[in-house]
């Protein structure tokens, strides 16, 4: 028997209006263990069809509520109509909600497939469509649902191992189990088949959450070796400078006036100044006399500045084109290195596909112009002032890699860094775009999982906010407000002990895709052989 279709819209709703509440600027990241609940109630007597669609409703709801910060940014920034930015944004989440719609088809599949214990696997679609989300297209791993427990350090150590997909099965699978558990316990939803205890679900539920809970506190009660780790004292720099106005040319002066003033009140014993992304409202390379200034106030910081800056390039046919450019100058004067940005922002830093279906668009935020991706995870390196011994007059050189802005969202990205001998991570990020929305919140929180699923301090400069630091576990060290001008110092702890995850990446959600894979071959296999080749016809 199917159940009444206003309630399962009503429970769908229920859970895509929970949602957004989980993430920042809300942060109820405790209501995501049970914000699936009214979906998953919904998914009971339903057909295939019917839960794709209920799924697709919950995604779009959700999503909508998550990512409004879209139309600030077009609106705004873009100069984009209002109504064609509310189109682009539902245009958007309608197509991120066609992964939760996939969910809701798998799991009534999944309860087909193999009564009782089918669901069991619910939590492995739900990482498998993540994982997909963070490729397909691009990638927009935006808010997974592990990310609203940034806040829950003695829960997310798991992702040493499993990244933050672990934590989004972990999540899954209690909400299952929660379902389950309501369903058996509430008669009315039951009219076909009596209803029985899911206790296996149950009891696996609770072991996957006590264990984690364990692993995370023994990685936290060790968490101070002895002796300490060496540390290096970084400050960074929030300019605060107005989207409107960052790339005029008439405002160019007091943009570098407030980068020298903010530089200049960091302490000469900082080992390294961070600025954020595109600091300079100029190609670098090309301003010879901006380049003394920088190496004037790196001098007389004793330390040398990493900032953000468009690169200058020509294909061989003398065609220029753009790089979204980290460098890292030293108080001599010398370039210690250069971090070009490889994962692009699409419709932001370029268009795809443009040359040929897309040719008729422009991208949907102002700029310079169009960026060509980096080679990679590139390490930079300098010697901090703080590790100069007497033993080692001349110290040692300390590794570490950067993140530019979006980059910090894709944990196999940052993984690479630590994987190639990183040491701390910095990540420097334009978040003006966003305006005053829970975009920057949300940027800033899912930077805690890559310092867990590596264990290495994060250093984050963000032009108009947030920035900080964040600690080997996740713990939020200190964070400025939003739209303020502020330099701030932080000695982080240097890491070069590698994680699992740092090692091996996505295995654990890798293995998902495994076990889906051979649960569709035998739902395929199983569907085949039931499928008679002729049917006798019987005499009446």
């Amino acid at each position: 028997m199917v159940a009444p279709l206003w309630r399962q819209i009503f429970l769908a709703c229920a859970s895509g209006a929970l949602l957004p509440l989980c993430f920042p600027n809300f942060d109820l990241g405790l209501l995501a263990w049970g914000a699936l609940i009214p979906l998953h109630l919904a998914f009971d007597q339903c057909s295939r069809r019917r839960a794709f669609w209920l799924g697709w409703l919950t995604g779009v709801i959700s999503f909508t509520g998550i990512m409004a910060w879209v139309v600030t940014a077009m609106t705004t920034y873009g100069k984009v109509p209002l109504l064609v930015s509310y189109g682009i944004l539902l245009l958007l989440t309608s197509y991120l909600g066609l992964y939760v719609g996939l969910y809701g088809l798998s799991f009534v599949w999944l309860r087909e497939l193999i009564p009782r214990y089918g669901i069991f696997f619910a939590p492995c679609i739900w990482v498998v469509l993540e994982l997909l989300r963070t490729y397909l297209l691009s990638g927009l791993p935006w808010c997974l649902l592990g990310y609203s427990q940034y806040r829950e350090l003695d829960l997310i150590q798991i992702a040493d191992h499993t990244g933050v997909y672990g934590v989004s099965f972990l999540i899954i699978l209690i909400n299952v189990a929660l379902a389950e558990l309501i369903l058996w316990l509430m008669p009315f939803f039951r009219k076909v088949h009596p209803a029985q205890l899911p206790w296996e679900l149950l009891t696996t539920a609770a072991a996957c959450l006590v264990l984690s809970w364990i692993y995370s506190a023994s990685v936290l009660t060790e968490e101070n070796p002895s002796p300490p780790k060496p540390s290096v004292v970084v400050g960074v720099v929030q300019p605060n400078i107005d989207q409107a106005v960052k790339w005029d040319a008439q405002y160019r002066n007091e943009t570098m006036r407030r980068f020298d003033r903010l530089t200049a009140s960091l302490a000469t014993d900082t080992d390294l100044v961070v600025w954020p992304e595109a600091a300079t409202p100029f190609v670098l390379e090309r301003e010879q006399d901006y380049q003394l200034q920088l190496i004037d106030w790196a001098a007389r910081a004793e330390a040398p500045i990493l900032l953000g800056s468009p690169a200058l390039r020509f294909y061989q046919d003398r065609t220029p084109y753009l790089l979204n450019s980290a460098y890292l100058l030293a108080p001599d004067g010398t370039l210690l290195g250069r971090y070009d940005k490889h994962h692009l922002v699409p419709f932001g830093e370029y268009i795809p596909l443009k040359s040929s279906l897309l040719f008729f668009l422009d991208k949907l935020v102002e700029g310079i112009g169009d960026f060509e991706a980096g080679p990679g995870a590139t390490l930079l390196s300098f010697t901090p002032k703080s590790l100069v011994t007497a033993d080692s007059s001349d110290g040692r050189p300390v590794k570490f890699g950067v993140a530019i802005c979006y980059e910090v969202i894709f944990p196999d990205l940052v993984r690479r860094f630590a994987a190639n001998g990183a040491e701390f991570l910095v990540t420097i990020t334009n978040d003006g775009w966003f305006g005053p929305s829970s975009a920057p919140a949300q940027h800033f929180s899912m930077v805690v999982f890559r310092s867990v699923e590596n264990h290495l301090a994060f250093a984050r400069s963000a032009n108009t906010g947030i920035s900080g630091f964040i600690d080997p576990f996740g713990r939020i060290m200190d964070a400025t407000p939003l739209f303020t001008e502020h330099a701030l110092r932080g000695s982080i702890p240097l890491g070069r002990a590698r994680t699992f995850y740092s090692y091996y990446g996505d295995v654990f959600a890798y293995g998902c895709a495994i076990i889906v894979a051979i649960l569709w071959l035998y739902g395929y296999f199983r569907t085949k052989e039931a499928t008679p080749g002729t049917t006798a016809i019987e005499p009446a």
